[in-house]
């Protein structure tokens, strides 16, 4: 590609409008939807249950800090 065809669509992207797709506005309510659904179901769980899973959760991050 010549290099001047390349600068000239470097600064049209640069100076385009960007307009979200279709997919990031899935993601967004994908996203909206999951927090909703987390409080439901933290409320629905016995606090025993929750304890586990936040345990379990605690250990898979000290594991992957490890590794690193």
């Amino acid at each position: 590609m010549d290099l001047n065809v390349r600068a000239f669509r470097t600064v049209q992207e640069a100076i385009a409008e960007r307009v979200p797709s279709d997919v990031a506005k899935k993601k967004a309510s994908s996203r909206k939807g999951g927090l909703a659904g987390g409080r439901s179901r933290a409320q629905s769980m016995s606090r025993e249950r929750r304890i586990e899973i936040a345990k379990k959760a605690n250990a898979a991050r000290w594991r992957r800090g490890e590794q690193s």
